[in-house]
């Protein structure tokens, strides 16, 4: 197979969807890469180490859709390399599609096979290919909240872990799952007051036998969330449903109410946001204030740091990437439940029931869809 990498257009990104490290053992499989030139600067490899992995360079994107079989990127696919697709290519990458019906319709019409990386499954219910950028943007959500605090950039002034005789800030993670996690870890390890909402007893139990006193542990309902939202110096937003729109859990009367200088960090702002006051922002302008709170709901908050995510994305994707060469798409889905979870679109259909459940199309089973290839 003709596997293509081209360079991320998606502004502030730096990451890429191939490392040398896997175009090597793409190559030592037996296939063929295309990366587009320049498209590893973000992470430090030259073309010439994509060469030296054995992929040929492409002196355009053009050159890279206009060729390869099988589309390896990050982030969704832009409008202008959307309108590049055929129906005889595979788009491998995160797509997000429930809070994008521009995007939907796009490679609905373009009659490509689109999987996600985050709906592919695993054994243990999780989502795999997630969870490498989730570690990392739950780790960065408090990196960036702490700045944000300080009195520069809007915040309250506040130093997140206090010093001896002087209060640490209050940090509420609203969701248990990776992301939180890793927020908690981090606001812990800074000396932060740390509480937690989840709706699920066991993610509560965990977290609370991980961290011990370190944490306080909440049941979420929308009467908690309104108590220590308003009660709180920084709030990461950490909810996720799988492949659908994220639910807004914070309402703007909340928002409204809470202590100036706070801070809002929203990393379900990819599916949607969490926080009804959210809506999607870039590095290269990462906040915006609203009702004296300062929200920061920067779309790709793990491109910040090209190297350690993409090293860290692809050393989960490529199984999944070397079976689709290996066998061909349809094959790999067959033989791969969790694999298949990943397929969105499908030869003009939606195959992932969330998406189009909140988008208004017709659901149809990924394995009818993949029979009909």
């Amino acid at each position: 197979m003709l596997v293509g990498a081209p360079k991320e257009i998606k502004k502030a990104e730096r990451r890429v969807g191939l490392t040398p490290t896997s175009v090597r053992e793409l190559v030592a499989h037996g296939h063929e890469v295309l990366v587009e030139t320049g498209a590893g600067v973000g992470i430090g490899a030259l073309d010439d180490a994509y060469t030296a992995a054995g992929a040929r360079i492409a002196s355009t994107a053009a050159e890279v859709w206009g060729e390869a079989e099988m589309i390896v990127k990050v982030k969704e696919p832009q409008a202008g390399e959307r309108s590049q697709l055929s129906d005889d290519q595979v788009l491998f990458t995160y797509l997000h599609l429930a809070p994008d019906p521009d995007q939907t319709k796009d490679l609905v019409e373009s009659g490509a096979t689109c999987i996600a990386y985050e709906t592919v499954t695993d054994r243990k219910g999780g989502l795999p290919l997630l969870a490498p950028m989730s570690q990392v943007a739950g780790r960065m959500a408090i990196q960036a909240g702490a700045h944000c605090l300080e009195a520069p950039h809007g915040g309250a002034g506040l130093l997140l872990g206090g010093v001896p005789g002087v209060k640490s800030a209050r940090v509420v993670v609203i969701g248990g799952g990776v992301v939180g996690e890793h927020s908690i870890q981090m606001a812990a390890g800074l000396g932060a007051e740390v509480i937690v909402l989840d709706r699920n007893i066991s993610v509560l139990d965990r977290l609370s036998r991980r961290f011990g006193t370190a944490l306080e542990t909440v049941y979420s309902t929308t009467s908690a969330i309104e108590e220590w939202v308003l009660a709180a110096d920084l709030v990461v937003g950490a909810v996720l449903v799988k492949g659908d729109r994220a639910p807004r859990l914070v309402t703007a009367e909340m928002v409204k109410a809470m202590k100036p200088g706070s801070v809002l960090v929203d990393v379900a702002i990819d599916q949607g946001g969490c926080f009804e006051t959210s809506r999607p922002t870039t590095h290269e302008d990462p906040t915006y204030v609203i009702d004296d709170v300062v929200h920061y709901c920067v779309a790709n908050m793990p491109g910040a740091v090209p190297r350690t995510s993409t090293y860290a994305l692809n050393n989960a994707t490529l199984p999944f990437t070397l079976a689709l060469a290996d066998k061909g798409a349809k094959q790999a889905m067959l033989d791969d439940e969790h694999l298949r979870g990943g397929l969105n679109v499908c030869k003009g259909t939606v195959t992932e029931e969330h998406v189009a459940h909140a988008l208004g199309y017709d659901y149809v089973e990924p394995e009818e869809a993949l029979a009909n290839c």
